[in-house]
């Protein structure tokens, strides 16, 4: 493994894109992982130059792509944190110049190029994966552990949600552009959501969607999705920027106990304060945010897991450096693709779909 004290060998990462993924969550991380140098940024962006340099006094500031492609030799790994179109050919570009590439989600806008995107690193031989950090919530570790455990007996149906309340739609590329490039919920909200479920329940048969734009958009701000997983859970996934009142983030039945637990993880929250995530008490949760297990006639609080953020870029550091399992393997994320092609296609239709080959 890479040792946090040998300069030498640490990972030379650039991010490329600096709005609220690469300020937020990407930079911050790379920058507190040992192994891992945070070398360069780019951006074009003006506001977003001065905001790098004034964080990151020694990192570089590199106008385009274009221009990244040639410091092979300065880089180890380009981190793709753009808008969602551009993420497959920004990966494939990182790749062929000789980079390991980290991909933001959604992975991809169809199954089929994620599929050609993993084909082209197992050709070339370069690291490639998708920063999926849900899997590190500290909610999601709990109800893992749980699951695993059969605390709530055999799951039949699991509830989850990403709601907010922003009832004015903004005028970017995520609220107000075109679904076919990757606007909307369903690619910004569903990947997290179905990658969940996934990881939890197994690969998805069918899938009932509905998707609406009700804030006057083109772009999809409220949807509900509907899961049919192989081994007969259901999954019932909600996201929304139009929910005046959330629901549970978490509601999860079993044969014998239910779960249930409000709120979101508190990294992303901390992120955006400016806080490093290598506090000693980054992750934890207080006792007032943890969920409870139990039935209506007995419950329980159950201590929350701490949350892992930083374990993304660990796993990135020994993919890379030593190689060791990706973090997060591509042909998961590809099958939350079909997911979402499948979405499309039944809220499209208004009935239940096959995942896979329309």
């Amino acid at each position: 493994m890479t040792s946090a004290n040998d300069a030498e060998r640490e990972l030379r990462v650039a991010v490329i894109g600096y709005g609220k993924g690469g300020e937020v969550f990407h930079a911050p991380l790379v920058d507190a992982t040992a192994g891992l140098r945070l070398a360069a940024v780019v951006t074009g962006n003006p506001e977003r130059q001065a905001a790098a340099r004034e964080r990151y006094p020694g990192v570089e500031v590199i106008p385009s792509a274009d221009e990244l492609w040639k410091r092979s030799g300065d880089i180890d790994i380009a981190v793709v944190t753009t808008p969602n179109e551009t993420h497959v050919p920004l990966a494939r570009a990182a790749m062929e110049s000789g980079f390991a590439a980290v991909v933001d989600k959604p992975f991809a806008l169809t199954a089929d190029e994620g599929r050609a995107l993993a084909e082209e690193s197992r050709r070339s031989g370069q690291v490639l994966t998708v920063y999926q950090n849900r899997r590190w919530d500290s909610d999601f570790l709990t109800l893992w552990h749980l699951v695993e455990d059969r605390a709530l007996g055999r799951v039949h149906r699991f509830e989850s949600r990403f709601e907010r309340w922003r009832p004015e739609a903004k005028d970017t590329w995520r609220d107000s552009g075109d679904p076919g490039a990757g606007a909307g919920i369903l690619y910004d909200l569903g990947p997290h959501l179905i990658d969940q479920a996934v990881n939890l329940f197994g690969p998805v048969d069918s899938v009932y969607a509905e998707l609406d734009a009700r804030r006057g958009a083109a772009a999809d701000d409220d949807a509900f999705v509907a899961l049919t997983h192989t081994g007969g859970v259901r999954s019932h996934l909600w996201m929304s920027a139009v929910a005046a009142r959330p629901g549970p983030r978490f509601r999860v039945l079993g044969d014998r106990a239910a779960f249930t637990i409000d709120g979101l993880d508190s990294q992303e929250g901390r992120l955006e304060q400016g806080e490093r995530p290598d506090a000693p008490d980054w992750g934890v949760e207080p006792e007032s945010a943890w969920g409870r297990l139990g039935t209506v006639d007995e419950s329980r609080r159950v201590r929350s897991e701490r949350g892992a953020y930083p374990a993304f870029y660990e796993g990135v550091r020994d993919a890379v450096g030593e190689g060791e399992p990706l973090p997060v393997e591509l042909h998961e994320v590809v099958h939350g693709l079909e997911v979402i092609e499948a979405a499309r296609r039944s809220a499209g239709a208004g009935r239940v779909v096959a995942v896979g080959p329309a």
